[in-house]
């Protein structure tokens, strides 16, 4: 059988797993890019640049943001061609997702380079950091339009069925960028900027993959030239999809921001310290969820498009239970060990201790619920509902959690700020408990957690419900 046809006929556990070992192995890889370049640049360059690349890391983030709207809109319609055995439907997708992807890769290049200095200094550069940080975004903005193919398109291997080529496209590059990133720094002399070269060859060659990938002979989908003619209907498909995860993005940066005014106003700098702590450990769980809904989204809209229903009921309960096992996990960890956790990042600052315990036990006091939230958010997004996916996602990070961390400190200082993470959690898992069980009576009787059945099942409600 073909790798589309898998999906819908391997036994869904073993499915899961082929496909979770390299989503898992490339948004680790992924994580390790950044990385790589702060250790280069902090050891090689210098303090000050180190904080110059740290300026312009969310610009960075919106610029991956835009590679998400795209690429996993795009995927998520075209894992439901798959399914509907609608190939040519499919490849105009790829066709117009990779023409969206030049656009707003052009876009941005454009916009970044005009407000470069604005945004700079909007983000916290001073005079001392500036000028590296200018150096770096510069650069690396050029090279945008290998971030938009390579990283956006990457999302549509996956998607067709081809797993293990999506993790070769992302450790491509992190490879390439460890093995440039001395070369530019060290050997060439090239400070900030031969970091920031490094990075935009590495997205080169990824980038270069990726096409190789759609144009040659491994691929289930081929880009043709006819296909890259924009098609207003799937234009908006594919941004009315992908606009829950670029939202998600976006509100990061802002949460981020808004979280590090309310403790350096009621915990000063050191509560800001912990707070990048907790970030730190919370986000290597919640990767793995990720790597979980990378591995679930072509499973569930495959079958989705094919109406066989039981087999997206498996996968969600799957992917839930999963999901659910890493964030308790997590949540076990900082609940017993945290002194040690805040430890393997700084011993010497007791205030760090006192001000960290506290927080980190109290702002992933709801952690295990946080991987069922995730998930079944990231089931609608799969299954084309763009709009509940939306608010679904902004449910937690933005609808429930922003009037939080506004209210909350001003009554209880920073165990206020503490305290808006579970509250936002529990309030977000209720209201996405309700509206995916109310889903999955659509398709079917009996619960999420009943034995898989035969079943025709109601056809699929149109995208964007």
């Amino acid at each position: 059988m073909d790798r589309s046809q898998e999906l819908g006929q391997t036994p869904v556990g073993r499915l899961l797993w082929r496909y979770f070992v390299p989503a898992i192995t490339g948004v680790l890889t992924n994580a390790l890019y950044n990385v790589v370049n702060r250790i280069y640049i902090g050891r090689g360059v210098g303090s000050l640049a180190l904080a110059g690349l740290s300026v312009t890391f969310p610009i960075m983030i919106i610029a991956m943001a835009f590679g998400m709207l795209v690429g996993m809109g795009a995927a998520a319609l075209v894992s439901i061609r798959l399914g509907q055995r609608n190939k040519p439907e499919a490849e105009k997708i790829l066709g117009n997702a990779f023409m969206l992807s030049l656009l707003i890769s052009l876009g941005v290049t454009v916009l970044g380079l005009l407000a470069r200095d604005p945004i700079l200094a909007l983000f916290g550069a001073s005079p001392e950091t500036l000028v590296y940080a200018r150096q770096y975004i510069t650069i690396v903005l050029w090279g945008n339009i290998f971030q938009g193919t390579g990283f956006g398109l990457n999302n549509l291997i996956r998607a067709e069925g081809n797993a293990r080529t999506a993790m070769y496209t992302m450790l491509v590059g992190a490879v390439c960028n460890a093995l440039l990133d001395p070369l530019f720094i060290f050997v060439f002399k090239m400070g900030v900027a031969g970091a920031a070269v490094a990075t935009v060859i590495s997205m080169a060659i990824s980038s270069v993959w990726v096409l190789l990938h759609f144009t040659g002979g491994s691929s289930l989908l081929r880009l043709r030239p006819e296909n890259m003619r924009l098609d207003r209907s799937i234009v908006l498909g594919i941004m009315s999809i992908g606009m829950a995860p670029f939202a998600m993005q976006l509100a990061g940066s802002v949460i981020n921001a808004l979280f590090n005014i309310q403790l350096i106003k009621y915990g000063g700098d050191v509560a800001v310290g912990a707070m990048g702590i907790i970030n730190g450990v919370a986000m290597m769980v919640v990767f793995c969820v990720i790597a979980i809904n990378m591995a679930a989204q072509p499973i569930i809209g495959y079958n989705y498009g094919a109406r066989q229903y039981p087999r997206v009921r498996r996968t969600l309960k799957i992917a839930i239970v999963a999901a659910t096992a890493f964030t308790t996990a997590g949540f076990l960890a900082v609940e017993l060990f945290p002194g040690a956790i805040i430890g393997l990042f700084n011993r010497s600052d007791p205030g760090l201790l006192r001000i960290g315990v506290p927080g980190m036990r109290v702002l992933l006091a709801a952690f295990p619920v946080v991987g069922f939230q995730v998930v079944s958010s990231n089931f609608f997004q799969a299954i084309g509902k763009a709009r509940i996916s939306m608010f679904l996602n902004l449910l937690r990070q933005v609808i429930v959690l922003i009037p939080m961390v506004l209210i909350l400190p001003p009554l209880l200082g920073i165990d206020g700020v503490w305290l808006s993470g579970p509250i936002a959690d529990l309030a977000a898992a209720a209201i996405t408990a309700v509206m995916i069980s109310r889903e999955l009576r659509r398709l079917g009787p009996g619960p999420l957690w009943s034995q898989p059945q035969a079943c025709a099942g109601p056809r699929p409600a149109a995208a964007d419900d």
